[in-house]
């Protein structure tokens, strides 16, 4: 009987088994390792860390999100009418007008200024309203609905504008290529020094005010921190002081440049019939006195108390037409004459401040055109306000004369007026520095 062969394994084999296993395992690392970048676990980390960039516009709305349109408002459109133009839902109207009640009062909307729609593929989603070219309301439909409001970075930068008068102030600065506003500043500092309406070919001027810009555009005038108006061959000076905290303007001497009274109720206008004791009446066609300065101005225009006081009378006769009479003290009493309507709130008891909206230029009573009557009474007599001497302001303070003074000296080389012959070529300067 044979005996069974027994097969061995030879050594060789047994060897290298264990290195086919280590080699397979190496090459499904590499596979695993090596498979393309599109495969679903690269992109998926590369989203992870990927920067994103959000771009906002001047109001912080992201400008990618939205497609923006400006409407300008009309006269006599109410937010309602806007938002459902633009087919914003009712009640989406109604909790954007909720959520502004301490924010803004949207029934304060002004005709003509600007209201930027955003929108998005649902439509309308937020809204914004600019009051003013610095300040601006931003009403956001997006959950949760919110209303708030927001200010421009604006730039300020100081300017000297100066020139000389050929025809108007307003022209002149025009020239000078100038905020025409400085004209208006102007007329308030020096209102109770100069009269505007009777400025004269040659009389001149130099201001040093602060101009805002936005986004390197000028949008008005922030405050004329100094100037020098020539009229008449005299000087007049004024110098913006603030203290306790209040601000006024005060000549080289420290003197107040505010009266108790302005010159004029109006701003701009032209004086068409002055205080008379015999003048001939363009409607009743005969002479008699004329104890009035007559202002002719476009019908609508506002007209202003002239100084503090209490209202006495305020209402409509044949005569008068619709007037407000004003007394200031136990001295002075004012009246204005032939308004085409009184102001809101104005009525007999009222007290009002000096340059305060009392009424609007118009032609009722015996009137032939759109203007304003003036009256100046003292002790009961009624006198020529352009011939009396208005009792002035409170000068600076004692304690603060020095600190005046020092900003005086440091203001005066600016109000320098440049050589007649380049003044006469130019007509007006206007140009940029600082202090």
């Amino acid at each position: 009987m044979k005996t069974p062969r027994t097969v061995e394994v030879k050594r060789p084999v047994r060897f290298f088994l264990p290195l086919l296993l280590v080699g397979a395992v190496v090459v499904a690392l590499w596979y695993v390792r090596s498979r393309p970048i599109d495969a679903p676990s690269e992109p998926t980390r590369s989203a992870v860390f990927r920067p994103v960039t959000i771009v906002y516009d001047a109001f912080g709305i992201e400008e990618d999100a939205f497609e923006r349109s400006t409407h300008r408002i009309r006269r006599g459109e109410t937010f309602a009418d806007i938002l459902t133009r633009y087919e914003v839902p009712y009640a989406d109207v109604l909790a954007l007008a909720e959520a502004a009640r301490d924010v803004f009062n949207v029934r304060r909307l002004q005709a003509g200024r600007p209201l930027h729609i955003y929108r998005d593929s649902t439509g309308a989603r937020v809204f914004v309203y600019q009051p003013d070219p610095v300040r601006y309301v931003v009403f956001d439909l997006r959950e949760p609905v919110r209303v708030y409001t927001g200010r421009r970075a604006v730039e300020r930068v100081l300017r000297t504008a100066q020139g000389v008068i050929e025809s108007s102030l307003y022209e002149t600065l025009q020239a000078a290529d100038a905020d025409p506003e400085l004209a208006i500043r102007l007329s308030e500092i020096f209102a109770w020094q100069i009269d505007f309406y009777r400025i004269q070919r040659g009389d001149r001027f130099v201001a040093l005010y602060e101009e805002t810009l936005i986004d390197g555009e000028p949008v008005g005038i922030e405050r004329v921190l100094a100037a020098r108006f020539q009229h008449m061959g005299e000087d007049f000076y004024a110098f913006r002081f603030e203290h306790d905290g209040g601000v006024d303007y005060y000549d080289e001497a420290g003197r107040n440049l505010r009266k108790a009274f302005l010159k004029a109720p109006l701003r701009y206008s032209r004086i068409t019939s002055r205080y008379s004791l015999r003048r001939f009446h363009p409607v009743q066609k005969r002479y008699k006195p004329h104890l009035g300065t007559d202002y002719a101005a476009p019908a609508g225009t506002p007209v202003y108390a002239t100084g503090d006081g209490v209202v006495i009378e305020a209402g409509y006769t044949r005569y008068n037409g619709y007037y407000v009479k004003i007394r200031h003290n136990a001295v002075y009493t004012t009246g204005y004459l032939h308004f085409s309507r009184i102001a809101k709130g104005i009525r007999p008891g009222v007290r009002v401040r000096q340059g305060q909206v009392i009424g609007y230029v118009g032609s009722t009573g015996l009137a032939t055109g759109p203007h304003v009557c003036y009256r100046f009474w003292k002790n009961g007599r009624q006198v020529d306000p352009l011939r009396e001497q208005l009792p002035p302001g409170e000068p600076v303070p004692d304690s603060l004369r020095d600190a005046f003074f020092a900003l005086r000296d440091r203001l005066m080389p600016r109000l320098l007026f440049e050589p007649p012959a380049y003044a006469e070529a130019t007509n007006a300067v206007s140009s940029t520095s600082t202090l």
